[in-house]
Parts: C-alpha cells; structure tokens; sequence
C-alpha cells in the first residue's frame, strides 16, 4: 500500500524554478539535449525578466526565471563548482545544490552513453549503498540508487538517477539529523 500524506495532500513537484543567464541557451540545452519539450513561456511585467516551463515527465515541470540584473553565479557559494566523482559540489545553506531526474534503470547506461556524445561531460558512475563511504567498488544488490551528475550549461548541477528498489523499508531511515551547532567554519 502506497503512504499517504493525510494533512496535506501532495501530488509531487509542480514546478521547480532555477534562474539562467541566457534563456536561449537554456531552451536549447533543454529541449535539444535533454529532449524536454518547453510547455509555457511568460515574459515578466516591465521588462523584469522571463519564465519558461519544460515539462520533465510524470506531470513535473522544470521552470527557469531570467532576469536582466540577476547577480553572477557564485561557484562553491550558490551552487556546486563540479560534480560529485570529479571535484567539489558542496554548496551554500539556502542554495539549491542539484536536480535528481528519475530515469529507467534498464536505460541509464545508454542515457549516459547518449549525453557523453552529445559533448556532455558526465561523472563517473555511481552506485549508492549503506556502506562507509554510501558509494560502493561495484553493483551489488544493497545498491539503492545508481546515478550520475553533469552541468547544464550555466553550471546547474544534474542528476540521472534510477531507484534499484523501494525507499522506506526497515533500516533506511536509522540516523540523527544534524543540527546548526554541528556545522563547522563561520556561520550565523
């Protein structure tokens, strides 16, 4: 039986919104390499910018605001400078660090193999476990998602990553959440 929320009765994601600096660019990359189709396209009132909708699959909508006076991206701060398996992807308190796409596992080898000849450069792979490290040498049957990263082209940190069976079973959720006072460096 399928949990279901009794307080509020959510349906996934509407819409994720991320800001670009070329919206052009960000239609192309979107529709032309990652084969979305563009659903909705609003220009803001007065000259502030721009809205555009892609739809992602399964009623979810990957949105993307322009606007002419958006400050510069700040690799490390607003979002990752690379990806996870090839350099640091931490990124700041707030920001958004990466979108997860839920792909078929029996065609995430081929979608990788698709985005490398397209000139995207993608991540090694990897097979998430329960293990020390939460990545594991090789495929095995404790593997609960396998997955890789690329950037579009603003440096927007994605993901392709297939679930290998069901969340929410006995032992996936067994760790205390961290609080602010773990945090180390300078924080408020």
């Amino acid at each position: 039986m399928e949990w279901r929320n009794e307080e509020f009765d959510l349906g996934g994601v509407n819409h994720l919104a991320l800001v670009c600096s070329d919206m052009k660019r960000t239609v192309e990359f979107y529709t032309q390499v990652l084969g979305m189709r563009l659903i909705k396209t609003l220009n803001l009132p007065g000259n502030s910018g721009q809205h555009f909708f892609f739809d992602m699959g399964g009623g979810n909508a990957l949105a993307f605001f322009w606007f002419p006076d958006a400050p510069d991206p700040v690799p490390g701060v607003s979002a990752p400078v690379t990806v996870p398996g090839i350099g640091e992807w931490t990124s700041a308190v707030g920001s958004m660090n990466h979108v997860a796409f839920n792909v078929p596992e029996e065609r995430f080898l081929e979608y990788r193999a698709k985005l490398k000849a397209k000139g995207v450069r993608c991540s090694p792979i990897l097979d998430h476990d329960d293990s020390e490290f939460g990545v594991a040498a090789e495929l095995h049957d404790g593997v609960f998602v396998r997955s890789f990263y690329f950037q579009d082209p603003d440096g927007i940190l994605l993901e392709f990553a297939c679930w290998r069976r069901v969340m929410g079973q006995p032992g996936d959720v067994r760790h205390q959440p961290k609080t602010a006072a773990d945090r180390t460096g300078v924080h408020a």
